[in-house]
């Protein structure tokens, strides 16, 4: 059995599977080799190095590990043409991502940027307006893996939370829920607004400025799903007209967001480089995955996790 990645982890990982799989062939290389990929069994990449040309070539190709959440770049037609299984991490992000967004809640009501550029200046100012997350209430918008561990959080400051799925489900941490189809009941309520949502044909531009004029004017936006969730323009008109107060943005339309982008010098906007999920523990995590899916593959079982739904997407 042939394993290739394009993805290069540490060699202690690498030595890690290998190890618990002596009797699999594995080849680890930053970047896509065609040659070594048409000759594996089972691939595993971040999702943005396949096309459909080169899934048509794999032969033997028969399991897509994609060690990454998003799936926006995955080939997902000729995958499932070709009856290929593909999963992904899903779950992992949780613990760091929600704790960006509660860092980003913190920092928006504590008034960082601002004691930073006192700081900097030398300004002893203390009028600032500190505020509280007591007592807010905060909307997620796709409350799954990530969302609930946002929401599970911010709890413990005795926040409000709402939060949007697809069925109307309960979640745990919730305190409400809404659908897809009725989420604007929950827009004027709320003091945050995070959004954790995929990309998918049902997601892109989601929101419109309709949304945001439901908004409070006292409202932050927060987005550490996916940047096509919102058109820039749509964002852009909202936060100059000050129908919210701020964003805190991960994602963006495109990446990297180019340097005469208006969002790096807007006052109401702080800009980070989809850097929410990633922190040293990411790819352990993967790998643990990774690892269980293995051997359910070799057992020729059924209890992998995070299969990919292709019509979905997800």
């Amino acid at each position: 059995m042939k394993i290739y990645s394009s993805i290069l982890p540490a060699a202690a990982l690498q030595d890690d599977v290998k190890k618990e799989f002596p009797q699999v062939s594995f080849e680890f290389h930053k970047g896509i080799k065609e040659d070594l990929f048409l000759d594996a069994e089972i691939f595993l990449t971040y999702g943005e190095d396949l096309t459909e040309e080169l899934i048509y070539k794999a032969d033997k190709l028969k399991w897509i590990m994609v060690m990454s959440a998003g799936l926006d770049r995955m080939p997902f037609t000729a995958c499932k043409k070709r009856g290929i299984l593909v999963t992904n991490v899903r779950g992992i992000h949780k613990i760091p991502m929600a704790e960006f967004t509660i860092g980003m809640m913190m920092q928006d009501a504590k008034q960082m940027r601002s004691l930073l550029a006192n700081e900097q200046t030398r300004t002893w100012e203390r009028k600032l307006p500190m505020g509280e997350l007591y007592g807010k209430t905060l909307l997620i918008l796709g409350i799954g893996a990530i969302g609930g561990e946002v929401a599970r959080l911010a709890k413990a400051f005795n926040m409000k939370t709402i939060g949007v799925n697809r069925s109307g489900r309960e979640a745990e941490w919730a305190d409400e829920i809404f659908t897809m189809e009725n989420y604007r009941g929950a827009l004027p309520q709320a003091d945050f607004i995070v959004s954790v949502l995929p990309s998918t044909s049902e997601t892109k531009h989601f929101l419109d400025l309709t949304d945001f004029d439901m908004m409070k004017n006292t409202a932050v936006f927060i987005n550490i799903g996916r940047g096509d969730l919102v058109t820039d323009e749509v964002l852009t008109a909202a936060l100059q007209e000050n129908k919210i107060a701020h964003a805190y943005l991960d994602v963006f339309y495109e990446e990297p967001l180019k340097e005469s982008h208006p969002f790096w010098t807007m006052e109401n906007v702080t800009v980070t480089p989809h850097i929410s999920s990633l922190t040293k523990n990411y790819l352990p995590r993967s790998f643990e995955i990774f690892k269980h899916n293995l051997h359910t593959y070799i057992k020729n079982g059924s209890d992998y996790l995070n299969v990919i739904d292709m019509d979905r997407g997800y």
